[in-house]
């Protein structure tokens, strides 16, 4: 039998920033730990140094997520911009960031492994999927969002110049590579699929008003994305309503990706983080972005046995 996603296949599961729900998001050991529990795509956000390097990292600030607080020759660069004080991505080199050390920035989550790390390039990023997929004789996919690009623009450095300096050497720009390239930025995500050819999903946190305008809207992705990553309360209009976004965005041939899935969040509308992810799997949803990809990997297996559906080892 076939799951009711667009291809048949069953959904992906996308490790949200690595296994980040136990380990420091975005850091190498997050991302493996994601790999070895089975997880079909690895997610990293991107920003750049001041130099133009890509590092995995979801903030612009780098206070929340890195040991920079705590090293004295930094202190210096903390300052003020629209009312919040942080260590600015942009003000660092490639060489400074290396520096730094990965922190859990989540309070509720385990503080143990805080300062181990590093910060991670995009380029040990992709290089640790190649090697991983590589070894385990299937591809690893890597699904990264650009974050910021306009931040980046005023300070005169290229994204999509630095997402090609890294993809190309690795041959792993064109719409079969196994790197998808996604944003909330449209119009930049298109001026990067037209450079680099990869797959890309264009995120949606809301859509407009009205049932025209939200048609035109996907219409318009449907020219040149592979699909969207929808907010996933998009997806239902309370329990046991789906809301039917799925059905018209399979129906223009997109995938329809959903962010984020979370063992350690309300599930609300639903009981339980199971229910939750059963109830994305019954509709379709292609793929399913986890903190926790080991929960979502045994919740995929047990709604596969329970409809009789296949699904990955």
């Amino acid at each position: 039998m076939r799951w009711p996603t667009l291809s048949g296949a069953a959904p992906r599961i996308i490790a949200h920033r690595g296994a980040s729900g136990v380990r420091p998001e975005h850091t190498l050991d997050a991302y493996s730990l994601a790999a070895l529990q089975g997880a079909d795509v690895l997610e990293p956000d991107l920003v750049a140094s001041r130099d133009g390097v890509l590092y995995a990292r979801h903030d612009l600030g780098l206070g929340r997520s890195t040991d920079v607080a705590a090293r004295e020759p930094f202190a210096g660069r903390c300052r003020d911009v629209a009312g919040e004080r942080n260590w600015w991505i942009g003000d660092f080199s490639a060489a400074e960031v290396d520096e730094l050390r990965s922190v859990q920035p989540v309070p509720a989550r385990g503080r143990q492994y805080d300062g181990r790390f590093i910060v991670p390039r995009f380029s040990q990023v992709l290089d640790l999927a190649l090697d991983i997929g590589a070894a385990r004789g299937a591809t690893l996919i890597v699904d990264a969002e650009i974050k910021h690009p306009d931040y980046f623009a005023a300070l005169h450095i290229d994204l999509v110049a630095a997402l090609r300096r890294d993809l190309e050497p690795r041959a792993l720009t064109g719409p079969q590579a196994p790197v998808w390239l996604e944003s909330f930025d449209h119009a930049f995500l298109r001026s990067a699929h037209d450079a680099c050819g990869n797959a890309c999903f264009a995120l949606i946190e809301a859509l407009p008003d009205g049932a025209a305008a939200r048609a035109e809207l996907l219409r318009g992705l449907a020219a040149w994305t592979r699909g969207v990553a929808v907010a996933k309360y998009l997806l239902w209009r309370g329990l046991g309503h789906a809301s039917g976004l799925v059905e018209s965005v399979h129906a223009l041939g997109l995938e329809i990706h959903a962010w984020t899935f979370r063992d350690d969040r309300s599930p609300a509308p639903f009981a339980t983080a199971r229910e939750e992810l059963f109830g994305a799997f019954s509709l379709g949803v292609d793929a399913l972005f986890c903190d926790f990809p080991d929960t979502a990997i045994a919740a995929r297996r047990e709604f596969a046995a329970a409809q009789g559906l296949s699904a990955p080892r």
